[in-house]
């Protein structure tokens, strides 16, 4: 067994590239920037540290026009630097707040690349957008690109109110790219098969495929991750949005391909309308709350409280005895009774709303898939 395992760990060991880029600190703005890197001052660069003790770098690329943020998740053979153009264009094409971040190990950031550092990695950079630039959970798209997909999935699962996921070349698992196997294992790394249907918001997948007849998804030009983890991560999700499957190209170019840009613009305008009909449903259920009622002019009266309604039916304020309100033919008094018992489990809401807790995965390892 240790001579598989340590054989599958060769085959699948992290192999990051050698850094593309420089940080250094402005002297005008005393921010971080990008050194070597075009267009580096569209980017917001923070060192985060993370639970596990490391010190990782991200960027953040801002949309004045944004109502979304991407969390994205590279793959592995890149880093912030080599991605950032690719942030600007995703950016600017769909209107969006991007922020990517490099694993430790990764780039510029320190530490070794392992999985349960990457679980820990994109927390770090979610508690990032959550506290320096107040993005709410329901405002973010988590992305992942080929093993980016395994912190993807690993934090949405976690998530229950983000606004959807998008996996690019996504894999099921670690061991499931060189092995056909039917059951997850111990010595397996990001199985993200067993994770996709606990993802409660619309899935996107992306990948490759090569058919004669544009039919028949058997085969790959995708030659480091096969089209059936895109398929399977699919069929698997509760909540599916139209795959797109990308003819021709390989593992790390879909966005030449113009459909590609297209595709990912429909999802965003889509997952925008869930939040602007999810607000406009709140929005009515505040107006119902707040008890108002319309008059046959359309003009918003608010009903009388109840205070003023005992203070009217008193007779004596010396009087310890509540005397009952007469009864009235006005229908408008009938709606307060109900106004009074909705108060009530209005407690108990703020008393059970408490966040759920997240535990890590156990598990470890120190693999990789593309080079």
């Amino acid at each position: 067994m240790g001579g598989v395992s340590s054989t599958i760990a060769s085959k699948l060991a992290f192999f990051p590239p050698e850094p593309s880029y420089q940080v250094d600190l402005d002297e005008q703005t005393q921010k971080l920037k990008l050194l070597g890197v075009s267009q580096s001052e569209k980017g917001e660069v923070s060192i985060l540290q993370t639970k596990r003790g490391h010190y990782i770098f991200s960027v953040f690329v801002r949309n004045k026009g944004a109502t979304m943020t991407l969390l994205y998740s590279h793959g592995n053979a890149a880093d912030i630097g080599q991605m950032f153009q690719f942030f600007i264009e995703l950016s600017d094409r769909l209107r969006v707040n991007v922020m990517g971040y490099d694993y430790a190990g990764y780039g510029r950031s320190n530490g070794e690349p392992s999985e349960q550092n990457t679980y820990a990695d994109i927390e770090a950079v979610y508690k990032c957008l959550k506290e320096i630039y107040e993005v709410k959970e329901e405002d973010i798209i988590l992305y992942g690109q080929s093993i980016g997909s395994g912190p993807t999935l690993e934090l949405a699962t976690k998530l229950p109110q983000i606004r959807g996921v998008i996996l690019q070349s996504a894999i099921l698992s670690g061991l499931r790219v060189m092995y056909r196997i039917k059951y997850s294992l111990w010595l397996d790394i990001y199985k993200n098969i067993d994770k996709i249907p606990y993802v409660s918001c619309p899935v996107l997948v992306i990948h490759i495929y090569d058919s004669c007849d544009g039919v028949d998804l058997q085969g790959t030009e995708d030659d480091i991750v096969d089209i059936s983890h895109g398929k399977k991560l699919w069929e698997l999700s509760k909540m599916k949005y139209e795959p797109l499957w990308v003819k021709g190209g390989n593992h790390c170019d879909l966005q030449v391909f113009p459909q590609f840009f297209t595709h990912l613009k429909k999802f965003i305008i889509s997952v925008e309308r869930q939040s602007d009909y999810s607000k406009n449903v709140e929005l009515e259920e505040s107006i119902i709350d707040l008890d108002y009622t319309l008059d046959i002019t359309n003009e918003i009266k608010c009903r009388p409280s109840i205070e003023e309604i005992e203070k009217s039916s008193r007779i004596s304020t010396e009087q310890k005895e509540i005397i009952p309100i007469r009864p009235s033919t006005d229908r408008k008094l009938k709606p307060r009774i109900s106004f009074d018992k909705r108060e009530k489990p209005r407690k108990s809401m703020d008393y059970f709303g408490k966040s759920r807790s997240s535990t890590d995965q156990s598990e470890r390892g120190r693999n990789s898939i593309d080079r």
